[in-house]
């Protein structure tokens, strides 16, 4: 009898990356699909294995999916995708299915990452077997935390990133004042996001002329405002993506003070990558060390940037393999 397949997923509002992966992690045969062309989740995975010629063999599935997993009717945040667990199962005759937060699986590949993998970001040398957190500011804020124990990791997710958002100075504190006038309540994750840098740029221009209530009639993109920050064709896009690493500094010290992350704080996610240079040479490690009595602290924490490029698949297949061991 051949041995089980292992299937893993990394599923968002607008990809799908699908991929088999063996007992130490490698992955082989990824290919991504684009949400849009299918009706439901059962269509993808099925067009993959088909095209696989796998659709016989005995398979286990981890799926890394951006939504709510603890619940057997899943219905995805960002697509009209609704199906049941048990019922997913079923139609694809698995083995074992296992459904997984994204950022789960992306807390779970950071102690597989290699130094080509990531790229340190100061701080001290990061601590085997401790705790690690991580951050990723994309479509919202994702956040999660890694805890050794007893020989595993284990991830704890949460909804980290909808903590109030704590303003640093006068700059910031008119900032929180622009955003409070178009949103209810002011989260990290209304500042730490695409639309999140958006609105620090368009902050900044109401700040310009004078008045936070003001809401400029100019409209840039967050990729807008990063390309034109790092061309320095725009100040107020260089002065928005600056502020934006000074908040996220800020707020990945935050995580480190939390958990005690020895094993240092990760960012992930679709934006920061994009300016990694930029980072280093802002106020990110500045303000993330900046913590009062407990700077000292937070001067010896590490911090990372992820560049592997399927962090999802990654962390969704050390999960599989850690259950089925």
């Amino acid at each position: 009898m051949n041995d089980p397949v292992n299937l893993v997923a990394d599923i968002g509002g607008t990809n799908i990356r699908l991929a088999r992966s063996d007992s130490s992690n490698t992955l082989i045969d990824i290919e991504t699909y684009q949400c849009c062309d299918f009706s439901c989740l059962l269509d993808v995975i099925q067009c993959y294995l088909t095209e696989k010629k796998i659709t016989a063999a005995s398979i286990n599935a981890c799926l890394a999916i951006a939504c709510p997993v603890d619940t057997d009717i899943i219905s995805m945040t960002n697509l009209p995708w609704q199906f049941s667990q048990t019922e997913l199962k079923k139609a694809l005759k698995l083995n074992k299915l296992i459904l997984i937060n994204d950022y789960t699986a992306i807390a779970m590949a950071i102690p597989m990452l290699t130094d080509e993998q990531k790229v340190k970001i100061g701080g001290g040398k990061a601590l085997s077997n401790k705790a690690i957190a991580v951050c990723g500011p994309g479509t919202g804020l994702g956040v999660a935390n890694l805890l050794p124990i007893a020989n595993k990791w284990y991830c704890f997710g949460g909804e980290g990133g909808h903590v109030d958002y704590a303003a640093i100075g006068d700059t910031e504190i008119k900032t929180l004042q622009y955003i409070q006038s178009v949103k209810p309540r002011v989260s990290y994750e209304q500042l730490l996001s695409g639309y999140g840098l958006e609105q620090i740029y368009q902050a900044l221009l109401s700040i310009h002329h004078g008045d936070v209530l003001t809401k400029p009639t100019t409209q840039l993109t967050a990729k807008e405002i990063s390309t034109k920050a790092l061309d320095n064709t725009c100040s107020f896009c260089h002065q928005a993506l600056d502020l934006f690493c000074k908040v996220l500094g800020s707020f990945a010290g935050n995580l480190a003070l939390t958990m005690n992350t020895q094993g240092g704080v990760y960012i992930a996610g679709g934006i920061v990558p994009r300016f990694i240079d930029f980072l280093s040479e802002s106020d990110f490690r500045l303000r993330f060390e900046a913590k009062g009595r407990m700077s000292s602290l937070n001067k010896e924490i590490a911090t990372y940037v992820i560049t592997e490029k399927q962090p999802g698949l990654l962390g969704a297949s050390v999960y599989l393999n850690q259950v089925i061991a």
